[in-house]
């Protein structure tokens, strides 16, 4: 199928924050391989973060090879702060292990959903990604379900702390779902059924789990929404994590590993 130039923009919006979205947190879960709590998370955090970076490649494949934009490395590692699309949850630090754990269980189970959304995609080199990652992300989805689901009952210190993580990652989280200028095209298109869809989606999933790990969320009203990163509007944190990122293709963009 052929689509005009403003199509394209459509879809690759679409796709840089996505993108964006699994390369960011993909290096900030690397961040835990050799200082997990114990050998099996080590080895989990780094797996995941494994992940999400083939994730992000394929997706920038696709960027590049279906919509003429640079190669993935150059979009990795080459874009300035302000053309990246990433929402402000995934940049920030992994901070104490809560921290990560809880954003990782809202991330994943946005993901899992977005990506069995866009499985019906009518973009097919979407759509078939789509389908091969979400049976990927299922296992990040069982991993950080299991640890929210333990630590939440565990202990009066494990509770208060995972409390505290939610408090702390919630209103980033709903930055996932910025709504973006091309939401009705994407639509109309039959490309994705939108942000406001899948937050809905990702609610219904996610408020169960807490319930039954004893952890609440704050009232709706309280509900402040970090928006921003989707039109390059980025946190304190995102700079220097690309300066260091792109450290190496910066010396040598040619180099061969």
């Amino acid at each position: 199928m052929s689509y005009t130039g403003q199509q394209k923009n459509t879809i690759k919006d679409l796709l840089f924050k996505m993108a964006d979205d699994q390369l960011i947190l993909g290096h900030r879960n690397s961040e835990w391989t050799g200082i997990g709590p114990f050998i099996e998370e080590d080895i989990a955090f780094s797996s995941i973060a494994q992940d999400k970076i083939g994730q992000s490649l394929a997706l920038y494949n696709i960027l590049h090879e279906q919509l003429g934009e640079a190669d993935p490395d150059t979009l990795g590692f080459a874009r300035s702060e302000k053309e990246f699309k990433c929402c402000h949850l995934v940049e920030y630090p992994i901070g104490e292990y809560e921290f990560s754990l809880m954003r990782n269980f809202l991330f994943a189970h946005a993901d899992y959903l977005r990506f069995e959304m866009l499985a019906d995609s009518s973009f097919e080199p979407l759509a078939k990604v789509a389908k091969k990652f979400r049976g990927e992300i299922k296992y990040h989805v069982m991993h950080s379900d299991n640890w929210i689901k333990k630590l939440g009952t565990a202990n009066d210190e494990s509770h208060s702390r995972m409390q505290s993580a939610l408090n702390e990652t919630f209103n980033l989280a709903l930055g996932i779902f910025e709504p973006s200028e091309f939401e009705n095209e994407l639509i109309e298109m039959k490309i994705f059924a939108g942000e406001e869809s899948l937050k809905s989606k990702w609610l219904e999933t996610i408020k169960p789990i807490l319930e039954e790990a004893s952890l609440k969320l704050s009232d709706e009203k309280d509900w402040k929404p970090s928006f921003g990163g989707r039109k390059g509007s980025h946190t304190e944190y995102l700079q220097p994590l690309l300066n260091e990122m792109g450290e190496v293709f910066r010396i040598d963009a040619k180099a061969e590993w």
